[in-house]
């Protein structure tokens, strides 16, 4: 007789924890992430449009309906990694929309090589900074998602995620390790400070 009442606890508890928000935003550490669901990028994304948990989305470059729609499901906060003269080909002022939609805007240029646009650890902070300061929903995009993969698997390692998952995790987005920038070493390493692959 136990065994059936038990078997049914443990069931709905499984289920239980199943339905609970997986909230990444505003975390001190994160052991376990859920995969990525990669969505579709038809009129809204260049390439790439992944939402992690309930709270996180990493991508290519958005459109402007694609502000505007994930204003709607509550990203309150946009971090853009393209330089200045990426910016300057997309046909429309990304900084005044995602402000004039009530939404922080987060601005950390990263390119590769040396100087002011380089892959560092100081992205890494500034990033952490825009994760834990977010009262709500988090969008982090690049042009396809590959530079956006290499922050957010960065992020997760210092986190506290083990590497190996982190990087299963990154590759399902769009981290594309086979192409290799700086020498062979991997942004995913520069915006640590260390090796990892």
């Amino acid at each position: 007789m136990r065994t059936p009442a038990l078997l049914a606890l443990v069931l709905m508890l499984a289920l239980a924890s199943e339905a609970q928000p997986q909230k990444l935003v505003k975390q001190d550490s994160l052991h376990a992430v859920p995969a990525p669901v990669l969505l579709d990028t038809t009129g809204m994304f260049i390439e790439r449009y992944a939402k992690v948990g309930d709270d996180m989305f990493v991508a290519g470059q958005p459109t402007e309906r694609a502000l505007r729609e994930l204003k709607a499901q509550g990203v309150v906060t946009v971090v853009n990694l393209r330089t200045p003269p990426e910016m300057a080909r997309v046909g429309f002022d990304e900084e005044k929309l995602v402000k004039e939609l009530g939404m922080r805007y987060v601005y950390l240029p990263s390119r590769g090589g040396e100087g002011e646009f380089a892959y560092s650890p100081e992205t890494l902070r500034k990033f952490t900074e825009a994760m834990m300061s977010s009262n709500g929903k988090v969008l982090l995009h690049c042009t396809v998602a590959w530079r956006a993969s290499h922050l957010w698997g960065a992020y997760l390692i210092s986190r506290g995620v083990p590497v190996a998952d982190a990087l299963t995790h990154a590759r399902a987005i769009n981290l594309m390790d086979d192409h290799r920038m700086d020498n062979g070493v991997q942004p995913i390493e520069s915006f640590l400070g260390r090796k990892v692959l």
